[in-house]
């Protein structure tokens, strides 16, 4: 578990990006994105052609990671990203891919 969850700035985050992001290497971006900011959590795709990622972390490091999932990677097109801010629930201990 990553020392920095013992901090008040640690929070948590739901996320749903709409766009063209499946089939463009969008969940292995935010795994990669996720893994180098220290943010643990999870991404998959969703049935209706979103992504979808539970993610939590230390709140300026998740801002600076949104940056580059409202970029995404070379062939993605994001057209939106929905975001429920919450408290941390210390669920996770690792950023993992989701089938």
């Amino acid at each position: 578990m990553p020392k920095a969850k013992l901090a008040k700035n640690w929070i948590g985050m739901s996320i749903r990006v709409k766009g063209r992001v499946q089939g463009v290497g969008f969940r292995y971006f935010v795994h990669q994105s996720a893994v180098q900011a220290n943010i643990v959590g999870w991404v998959r795709n969703t049935p209706d052609g979103d992504v979808v990622c539970e993610a939590e972390g230390d709140k300026a490091c998740l801002e600076d990671w949104l940056r580059k999932l409202r970029q995404g990677p070379a062939m993605a097109c994001v057209d939106d990203v929905l975001i429920e801010r919450h408290e941390s629930k210390g669920l996770f201990s690792e950023f993992s891919i989701h089938s």
